[in-house]
């Protein structure tokens, strides 16, 4: 568990930066640029990273099981069975569960007899850790 808690920490440096970057591009976008971002302007922007930092974790889930802290991680993840990535919406559910669960979610894989977050337990994903690459 404490490797998936470091790549979590990591994980915040990425998400940081995908903000900034979403936060830019729509203020950019945007009328009147910073001075404009109220009401329904503060609304669709606060929707727009939503989808940025959404549409991130689904796209490297489901395409390759792995966002880039997993990697660095070398953690992976699979459907419940383990035999497969976790299409685009099993992947958009776990992202869904995790931000709404992630506190009591970590509370819960300190119970759990298999060490899954509560998030990975409902959408029925789970995170596996890979060997470490052989040197020949």
């Amino acid at each position: 568990m404490t490797r998936r808690l470091l790549c979590m920490t990591y994980e915040l440096l990425v998400v940081a930066a995908l903000l900034l970057v979403g936060s830019l591009l729509a203020l950019l976008w945007l009328p009147g640029g910073l001075d404009g971002v109220s009401g329904v302007a503060r609304v669709s922007l606060q929707l727009w990273l939503l989808l940025v930092v959404g549409g991130y974790f689904v796209l490297c889930w489901s395409r390759f099981g792995q966002t880039l802290a997993m990697r660095a991680w070398r953690l992976h993840l699979t459907t419940s069975c383990g035999s497969a990535l976790p299409g685009p919406l099993r992947a958009s559910a776990r992202w869904i569960l995790a931000a709404l669960l992630l506190p009591a979610s970590i509370m819960w894989a300190l119970l759990d007899r298999e060490g899954l977050f509560l998030h990975d337990r409902l959408a029925g994903t789970r995170v596996g850790h890979l060997p470490a690459a052989t040197r020949s």
